[in-house]
């Protein structure tokens, strides 16, 4: 039943709500919203439906979301689904008002209180999609956003392809990286809409994974977002918010997720992470030095892409920074004084702050010069830590012993400690790299500007420890997950497009086959491991698809045939008269021909929800029972 029906249903049976001609009282009932009757929080608290949309726990006691009632209420029958509150243009406001009006700033653009449903399966797809608005449309949100089916799951290793054998969740492992003993620890390679298959990973997945990267397309024209022409820019917008917002509840408290993008959508971009994320959590901007040729035809040739990086919780980084932390290279250490203590290098005295050389009398004993604290320095009470430097012969003179005076910092320390990262890269390699590694594994370019796994390892050793959790749900290439397997993480990659299986699984083959491309040499790769292939069950998608291949219009009416007999409808669709005008239909051309009968389809039944997986309509087989019970750990 719909929410708003359950609601006025369930109204009613209050008397005082109900007019002589049986309507419900609409301005009644919020004006009692408005006061918190008690009266009437007393009658929604009845209803479970009402009480899941209209109320939120807090420290177990329920508190009335008084104005996503009095929205819902106010706008529900006058209004449709799709309805957006914000203006068909793109401004900067908080809480509905312009810059003129007040002093905060929020970034708002067409259709910010929708969801996006999306649902390409090639990058030269391009149709009208399809907007949910957040407060109007709970019951299709709902529905759109449940767990999906899962099928066609099968398991590659070394010896190839094999039937499903179950998911593998090790205790031992899980206790060691201080997650619940039942996490799954495969590799997952997940085929279709990155949305509907971030939510279904939610149950098993939420606060556990350390690491997301994403290379979102970036809205240019020429890739593949090829989404709705009106709102193109809004739809980006709103693509990417709603995928944020998810994303943030799979990280783990420790966890950063790394965003790549270009100057078109960089500052959008960075404007909606915060406001998802939270600005206190923004780390920095890694700019890319992604290629080295020059476009003479450009006014400025752009050589570098943006990576934006947030934590989910920057408190816990502030408290262990070394975490977050590259691999010491060792370079520039040397041992020319033969110290015990192993190579070293001069370092100014800065750590922490702390300048002995600035608070006190250092005095170079093969030249005699007397370095002098700066005039009006305190000493900091920090005597007794430069006398110890002084006794453990950790405070040299250059290598010539005839420079200022420095520190000695000893390679075992900087190990344990780590290389601090800076925001300009530009010795991990370019886009050409990349391709170059993608045509030497494939024999042909198979794939536009794919980032070069020595740009992802960095990331990965950033942020990561071996066996950590890194999601990529714009997989593309499959460079994420390939990085991370030669790099001993379990990984997690989605991606709807048809290349999933052609580039980025047949990838992965060849990665565990031992491949010497990329950083195979500098991690030592030899080959190994596995993962899970698997899929959301298409229901509706498979007719889309099968419109989207039609030639002419014989072999749309035969998809037609097939569709009346499967397919779901939306409820507004009166399919008699529809039939009764089939005639007048052939003679569209062939291109608005798919446009209708794709607009027939309920967007909601893409995919096979979860809830669905007994229900005889959606035919699924025993083995797809068994998959999806599995990954959720479903009793029955």
């Amino acid at each position: 039943m719909k929410l708003y029906e359950t609601l006025e249903q369930h109204l009613k049976k209050e008397p005082n709500y109900v007019s002589d001609n049986g309507e419900l009282k609409k301005w009644v009932v919020i004006d009692k919203a408005r006061n918190f009757d008690e009266e009437l929080i007393d009658l929604l608290l009845q209803n479970e439906t009402l009480k899941e949309k209209f109320f939120v726990k807090v420290k177990d006691v329920l508190v009335f979301k008084q104005n996503l009632f009095i929205e819902f209420l106010e706008l529900k029958n006058y209004l449709n689904d799709s309805y957006t509150k914000y203006k068909n243009k793109i401004g900067l406001t908080i809480d509905g008002k312009y810059l003129n009006q007040r002093n905060e700033v929020a970034l708002v653009w067409p259709f910010k209180d929708c969801i996006l449903e999306g649902g390409q399966s090639r990058e030269e797809d391009k149709r009208k999609e399809i907007f949910f608005n957040e407060i109007l449309a709970q019951d299709e949100i709902t529905q759109l956003l449940e767990p999906k089916v899962l099928t066609n799951a099968k398991r590659i290793d070394k010896d190839g392809e094999h039937p499903f054998d179950g998911f593998r969740r090790d205790a031992e492992l899980n206790r060691k990286r201080g997650l619940p003993e039942d996490t799954l620890t495969d590799n997952l390679i997940i085929k279709g809409n990155n949305l509907l298959a971030l939510h279904s990973l939610k149950k098993e997945f939420a606060g556990k994974v350390k690491l997301i990267y994403i290379d979102p397309p970036y809205n240019t024209g020429n890739d593949g977002f090829n989404y709705n022409d009106s709102f193109n820019h809004s739809s980006w917008l709103t693509f990417v918010f709603n995928r944020l917002k998810i994303a943030r509840d799979l990280l783990s408290n420790s966890g950063s997720i790394f965003i790549s993008v270009d100057d078109r959508e960089f500052a959008y971009l960075k404007v909606i992470a915060d406001e998802v994320f939270g600005e206190e959590n923004f780390l920095n901007d890694i700019i890319w030095n992604s290629t080295k040729s020059v476009t003479n035809t450009a006014i400025i040739s752009v050589s570098h892409t943006h990576t934006l990086v947030y934590f989910k919780d920057k408190r816990y980084y502030v408290e262990n920074r070394t975490e977050f932390r590259l691999k010491e290279d060792g370079e520039g250490f040397e041992n020319p004084d033969n110290d015990p203590r192993g190579p070293w290098k001069a370092d100014p005295f800065q750590v922490g702050g702390w300048r002995p050389n600035q608070q006190y009398e250092i005095v170079n004993p093969k030249t005699g010069v007397v370095y002098k604290p700066n005039e009006g320095c305190s000493w900091k009470n920090d005597c007794e830590k430069f006398q110890e430097l002084l006794r453990d012969n950790r405070i040299v003179f250059g290598v010539s012993g005839e420079a200022g005076p420095q520190r000695k910092r000893f390679l075992s320390e900087a190990l344990e400690r780590g290389k601090v990262a800076k925001t300009i890269w530009d010795d991990v390699g370019t886009t050409t790299n990349g391709t170059q590694h993608l045509k030497e594994l494939f024999g042909k370019n198979v794939f536009k500007n794919p980032k070069p796994e020595s740009f992802i390892q960095k990331i990965i050793e950033l942020a990561t420890k071996e066996k950590d959790i890194v999601l990529d749900f714009h997989l593309g290439s499959g460079t994420t997950a390939s990085t991370a397997h030669k790099m001993n993480r379990q990984y997690i990659g989605i991606e709807q497009m048809d290349y999933i299986e052609t580039v980025a699984v047949e990838r992965l083959k060849k990665v565990i086959d031992g491949e010497q491309g990329g950083i195979s040499k500098s991690v030592n790769w030899q080959g190994g491991g596995s993962f899970v292939y698997l899929e959301l069950k298409k229901y509706n998608q498979t007719f889309i698809e099968q419109i989207e291949e039609a030639k002419d219009t014989e072999s749309l009416m035969e998809v037609w045939e097939h569709m009346k007999a499967k397919s779901f409808f939306k409820y507004s669709v009166d399919l008699q008269k529809f039939q009764e005008s089939i005639e007048e239909f052939k003679q569209f051309e062939l291109k608005k021909q798919k446009e209708i009968l794709c607009e027939l389809l309920d967007k909601n039944q893409l995919y096979v929800n979860l809830s669905s997986l007994n229900d005889t309509d959606f035919a699924c087989t025993e083995e797809e029972k068994k998959i999806t019970k599995d990954f959720y750990q479903m009793k029955k």
